[in-house]
């Protein structure tokens, strides 16, 4: 490889490590938390890694790299070179600290615009696609007060609530951050070039995805979760039975953080996902004051860590819970992927921890849960208590 200045020699090693296949960010923490920086775990032999995290992670880690490593690096650095663009590694002192709370926090993210934002009391907007507009106005109305409070309005750049609450908050004084399910260099869905452009101006962008990454399905429940990271409480605006937002509510929910929902008509559609979450435990809240005040952002004094978290219990899996299947379950899929039937076998017919499950399959941390997010949306998977799964029982 062609010289480079000692930044970039960082960056590259930093950038092999996350687009390493299999290497679970798990046992990466492991990794550099004994051997220091990503150049240091290169340096070592196999057992010596193998003796940190286990044989599957020094494999990984010490992968070479493939053909096109070189270009991506290049691109990686070119578009660091963008005004506004910023890569923030794992061990940056830039890099946000509730996510350093996740346990799989991203080894790299790629930001545009206010690295600040990711610093501050934050809030997550979330809800349906094809909100109503009565579900836009609120979601607008929600965001423009938390902004105005000076708290960080989180959300995804999807259609419908989604950008509404960005809209909302980038009315007032505070501003918003999108975290996305694509590379940071591409806009989707393409119906939001504007409001991205806005929002790389006003606020900020946040993708852990490798520069280029088209929009795949599977890639949004593992956004979802650094917008549960983010943030001290979600709002629910509006939500079906099956949706995107629920997973970002339980993903929150199991990290501590809070939960809100707004009520709608028993008639409905969209007002089903969210009564289902209030009966779980979410507070239902009718105004924006509500949700500050429960989460103690009307006193700047009162940090993030002296918010408490009502929610924190998993209330959603209360005895008696256990009887049901999955929150949101459907009819068993006709075909499900060659990862997702793996997976299901790996489970058996007793309950399971996600640590036997990484244990049976070897598969990825990120994937291991977008593939349990999937059974579960399929109902085929049934989540306990306490962090186990079950296979959904059919009969």
């Amino acid at each position: 490889m062609h010289t480079l200045p000692t930044t970039h020699i960082e960056l590259a090693a930093w950038l092999r490590l996350s687009l390493a296949p299999g290497l679970k960010p798990a046992a990466l923490r492991l990794l550099l938390s004994a051997l220091g920086l990503p150049a240091a775990i290169f340096e070592q032999p196999p057992q010596v890694l193998a003796e940190i995290a286990g044989e599957a992670a020094a494999r990984a880690a010490l992968a070479p790299t493939s053909a096109d490593f070189g270009a991506q690096l290049d691109a990686v650095v070119a578009w660091c070179e963008l005004p506004g663009n910023q890569v923030v590694t794992l061990d940056d002192p830039a890099y946000p600290p509730a996510l350093l709370t996740m346990p799989d926090p991203p080894p790299l993210l790629y930001i545009k615009g206010r690295l600040d934002l990711l610093h501050t009391r934050a809030i997550a907007i979330v809800g349906s696609r094809s909100a109503t507009p009565q579900g836009v106005e609120d979601a607008e109305r929600f965001a423009r007060e938390f902004a105005a409070a000076g708290v960080t309005v989180v959300s995804g750049l999807a259609l419908g609530i989604d950008g509404a609450a960005h809209r909302g908050a980038l009315q007032r004084v505070g501003s918003t951050v999108a975290v996305i399910g694509t590379g940071a260099d591409v806009v989707y869905p393409s119906a939001h070039h504007t409001l991205t452009r806005q929002i790389a101006q006003d606020g900020a962008i946040l993708s852990e995805w490798p520069l280029g990454t088209p929009a795949r399905a599977a890639n949004f429940p593992q956004r979802n979760r650094l917008i549960a990271g983010l943030v001290s409480g979600v709002v629910i605006v509006e939500a079906a039975m099956r949706s995107g937002s629920l997973i970002t509510a339980r993903l929150a929910n199991e990290m501590g953080r809070d939960i809100f929902a707004l009520p709608g008509s028993v008639h409905a559609p969209l007002s089903r996902g969210c009564h289902r979450m209030i009966k779980q435990g979410a507070k239902l809240v009718e105004t924006p004051d509500e949700v500050l005040e429960e989460l103690g952002f009307r006193k700047p004094a009162v940090s993030r860590a002296k918010v408490t978290h009502a929610v924190a219990e998993r209330p959603a899996r209360s005895s008696g819970d256990e009887r049901q299947p999955a929150l949101f379950a459907a009819s068993p899929p006709a075909s499900l992927t060659p990862q997702a039937r793996q997976l299901l076998d790996a489970l058996g017919h007793s309950p399971a921890t996600l640590e036997i499950l990484a244990t049976r399959t070897e598969m990825g941390d990120a994937a291991l849960q977008a593939t349990l997010l999937q059974l579960e949306l399929a109902g085929q998977l049934t989540v306990l208590p306490g962090g186990r799964f079950m296979r959904a029982s059919h009969g």
